[in-house]
Order: structure tokens, then sequence, then C-alpha cells
């Protein structure tokens, strides 16, 4: 913390807090106040066209393109020098540290290694700074010792067209050696699968028999965890979780046999955490620091960072199984959304999509909830919303269709994942009975008050639960 604080006392966030003359996280905490994105923007937004000294002290040329927020369909991470080599890369390199010490007969650097990145290419914002996907921007970056043992060539791993990149990693890597795989769980699948094609082969093992882990992150396992089994039949598949988001690198799994995420605390990040109560958004929760949280609590996680983010409210929750050291897993979200494919749907843009739909369609929404289905067999899914409908469409068909238009104007990861239907199909829409949504309040005592069903769901325990009532 003294750190971040000493390095940004110049900047105009620390001359407007003060920062020289912070000495104790009790002033810390009482001084600088916790920032959302949308908080944090418009000094964002001078930082992309050239401001020098807003939240952070040295030139920002790049910044990680992400999900979008309630203003805007993408938002843009300032990437430093420093979050780069002392976070992201450094836990890069962590991560293939704990993986050899826990498998000291891996044949990791004999071989090949597979990244697939992100969506986004990197491009000029304007004459002061570039965009793209954290993905992209740590590749086009890279240590060449890295780029000695991964393929396919940065070429073909930063193209934009992502039906055109499959192919092109297909073609480039089906004959290849290849030991690890790193990526997305839900695009890896699709690479998978292209490459066992390619092969004329069975299964991915037939392909690569020396292939013996897959670096994952970005969106949860579970749900792919059969899949992967399927096409990776070998007793001996390692699966390791990170977990790198656009922020900052936060976590690496050490342990084969704990699906907890040891929390990294040499990266130049200062954590802090506020417990989420049955009111989450009260303004009188108290954020504490890293020393004073316990296992079994539920946490929204604030970063510091050296990339200017100051006491920034991440978005994710956060509970911790062990301490000294500190372990944990990511229970969920601070705001319900969808994130199985990683299009990071959020409850806004669902409102909005909702909105524009009915107006195309003449149609009125009474309540709704959407999760994602998980197609066993391919690759991919989509999202099944439960409509109960005041005025129904005279097309559910034509309803779908201009949800989906709305989505993809509206949160740019989720067109990322639609487009040409290569990880996400097309919405599903599913008529509730009248009432369906009262009832299911009623029968979960939940009726009055602020209660609702959720909008937004990233498993199906709730939807499954309304499907069983509609279906009676």
């Amino acid at each position: 913390m003294r750190h971040l604080l000493r390095s940004a006392r110049t900047t105009e966030w620390g001359k407007k807090y003060c920062f020289g003359e912070i000495r104790d996280y009790r002033t810390f905490s009482e001084r600088v106040p916790v920032s959302s994105y949308e908080e944090l923007a418009p000094y964002i937004k001078r930082m992309i066209n050239g401001e020098r000294n807003v939240l952070w002290h040295s030139r920002v040329k790049w910044y990680a393109k992400s999900s979008g927020t309630t203003n805007d369909r993408s938002k843009f991470i300032p990437v430093t020098c420093e979050i780069l080599n002392c976070c992201h890369y450094k836990g890069g390199f962590d991560t293939v540290a704990l993986y050899l010490r826990n498998n000291p007969q891996s044949r990791f650097f004999s071989k090949k290694g597979l990244v697939l990145g992100g969506s986004h290419k990197p491009s000029l914002l304007n004459s002061h700074a570039h965009c793209g996907d954290l993905s992209a921007i740590l590749l086009q970056k890279l240590h060449p010792f890295a780029n000695l043992v991964r393929i396919p060539p940065k070429e073909i791993i930063l193209m934009d067209e992502w039906e055109e990149k499959i192919k092109a990693i297909t073609e480039n890597t089906w004959n290849k050696d290849v030991v690890s795989l790193s990526g997305i769980p839900s695009w890896m699948l699709v690479l998978i699968k292209a490459v066992i094609n390619k092969a004329g082969k069975e299964t991915l093992t037939d392909v690569w028999p020396n292939l013996e882990v897959f670096f994952h992150g970005g969106v949860g396992f579970e749900p792919y965890r059969a899949h992967y089994q399927k096409l990776i039949p070998d007793g001996n598949m390692r699966y390791m979780e990170t977990y790198n988001a656009s922020e900052g690198f936060f976590g690496i799994q050490d342990d084969p046999s704990d699906r907890s995420l040891l929390l990294m605390l040499d990266y130049g990040i200062f954590y802090e955490f506020i417990p989420i109560s049955e009111q989450p958004d009260k303004k009188d929760n108290k954020a504490i620091p890293l020393e004073d949280v316990k296992t079994g609590v539920n946490y929204s996680m604030l970063i510091t960072t050296s990339s200017g983010l100051w006491r920034y409210q991440i978005g994710d929750t956060v509970c911790f199984t062990s301490l000294f050291p500190h372990k944990f897993i990511i229970t969920g979200r601070t705001k319900h959304y969808i994130n199985a494919f990683g299009e990071e749907l959020m409850v806004d843009n669902a409102e909005k999509g909702i909105g524009k739909a009915c107006d195309k369609t003449g149609a009125f929404v009474k309540a709704y909830t959407a999760a994602p289905l998980f197609l066993l067999d391919k690759s991919k899914g989509r999202h099944q919303w439960l409509i109960e409908f005041e005025k129904a469409p005279s097309s559910l068909d034509a309803f779908a269709v201009s949800l989906d238009e709305a989505l993809q104007q509206l949160n740019s990861d989720y067109e990322a994942k639609r487009y040409k239907e290569i990880s996400l199909q097309r919405p599903e829409i599913i008529p509730a009975r009248e009432n369906l949504f009262f009832d299911w309040l009623k029968k979960n005592n939940n009726l009055g008050g602020q209660h609702k069903v959720p909008s937004l769901s990233n498993n199906r325990d709730i939807i499954n639960d309304l499907l069983n009532m509609n279906e009676q």
C-alpha cells in the first residue's frame, strides 16, 4: 500500500487525496473512496487521450478491452509496464513453476504449448493509445524465451477474425507435438473439435499423445469438465486454474487436489475485502484488509494496483478456504450476470435488450429469468430465457432475433461469442404460464419487499426449478 501511494503521490489522484500524508491503512481507507469503473472512466478517458500523471505516474500506452458497463459497450483497463512485468508475466511464470513443482516428470519444455488468445485484436484507439484483449496484449509483448515453446506464430494468434483464426491455428498445430494448452474453456473446446476433425481422429489424445496439462481461466470450468474428459480420455491429463483478469493476476491453483486458488501476494496489488451481507449495496459496508478476513465468508474484492486502479471494485466475490497461506474460491459476482461462454451478459444489458425486443415486436414482458444451457455433445450452448408475457409477441422467433440483435449491440463480448455461432447459439425463448414467478416467490417465502426472481444466473438451479413448475 505504501509503495503504491509513494509511486502515485504526484499524480492528480494522489494530490486530490493527499497520498503524501497517508501513513497507515485507517487513513487510506477513510480518505480514498471505493471506486467503480464508471467513477474512474472520465480519468481513464483522459489518459487514453494522452494526459499523463492522472491515475498513475508512468505513461500508459496499452488498455485492456473487456466487457461493457452500464454506460458503455466496452471498458478499457490501463495496462502499465509495472502491472505487465510485476503481475501478469510474473503470474505466468509462477503458474509454470507451481505446475513443475507438482509434476517433476513433466516434459513441458521439450514440446510445444498452444496458447489461444482473445477476440479483440490489438488496435489503435488514437495516436496515444492501443487497446485489445489482455491475452492479445500479453502475446504482443511476450518475452522471446516464451516464444520458443509457444505455438501458433504471433501473426496467427493475433488474427481478429475468429473463424479464420480457428482454421489457421488448426492448420498450424494439428501435426505438432503439443504438451500444454492455455485459454478459456469454451473457446478451447471449439479449437479441440476442429483439430480432431482435421486429424481424422476420435479424441485429442490420438492427435497429441504427449498432451499433459490445460491451464484455464476466464469462466468456470466445471460445466466443461465432462466435455474435456470425453475428448481427452487420458487419466493423466491435468487441469490447472488461474485467475488472471484484465485488472491483474490474482490467483493460481497450486494444489491439484484442491480447487482453491492461492492468492498471489507479491504482484504489486493491495487487497481489501467487503463482506457480502443480505444487502450487498448498503453504503455502510466497510472494507477490511487481508489480515482481517475469515474463512467461509463471501467477500467482494477491492484492488489497488500499479495501473492506477484505486480501491477498485472488480465485481467478483470470493470465499477464503484457508489462511496462511490465503487460499480462496471464486463464488460469483457482486451482481447477477451470465458468463458461461465468456459473454459477461449483465442485468443492465438484459433489461435494455428485453425493452428493445418488446418495442420491435409489440410484446410486453411481465417477468423473466435467463440461464445458460450447455450442449453436452457440442462445444457450444445457448441462453434459455423463461419469460412471462403480459402481452405475447405474435412470433417467439421474431422476439428471439430482436433480443439477440439488441444484446449484440449492447455488449461487445456477447457479440464476439455469437459471431457465426462459433461458441454461442441464438437465445431460446420459453413462454411461462401466468403467475409462474409469483408462485415461485410464494413457494420460497419471498413475496413482497425487494424480493424478485434473479434476472440472470450463471447456473441452472433457479431456471430448472421454474421450468418444473411451468410444466406442472
